[in-house]
């Protein structure tokens, strides 16, 4: 497990931009899969974008596909979700995650093998 400390979100209308922040305290590993989850209200927490540290290679829900961006700072253990074309439907709780085992992510973030979390940070996009 690692210490993840989430910043950004915010409220914006739709069709604007967001961007997150999250920072770990340290890995142990080269490889990791580090990603971002969202939980809408009233929903299931989904992932929505993951990326394999040092690798470049990234996964996305279908629905942020072409509106996302998950992109990672190595030197800094750092990674962030930028996001555009915001919707009304990207409403939700927005948590990092990640997986400080060594792992390569495998395609969407899997909730179940995250064992590091943010504490979460409020999107609301009005209509």
């Amino acid at each position: 497990h690692v210490q993840l400390v989430e910043s950004g979100g915010g409220s914006v209308q739709a069709g604007g931009s967001l961007r997150l922040s999250c920072a770990a305290s340290e890995f142990t590993y080269n490889r990791n899969c580090l990603g971002w989850f969202r939980q809408a209200p009233g929903k299931e927490r989904e992932g929505v974008a993951a990326i394999t540290t040092g690798t470049g290679l990234t996964y996305y829900v279908g629905s942020a596909k072409g509106r996302f961006t998950i992109s990672q700072d190595g030197d800094a253990n750092k990674w962030y979700l930028q996001m555009m074309n915001l919707k009304p439907e990207d409403t939700g709780v927005y948590y990092c995650a990640a997986d400080s085992g060594g792992r390569r992510c495998l395609g969407i973030p899997d909730l179940q093998r995250m064992d590091s979390w943010g504490e979460g940070s409020l999107v609301t996009i009005s209509s």
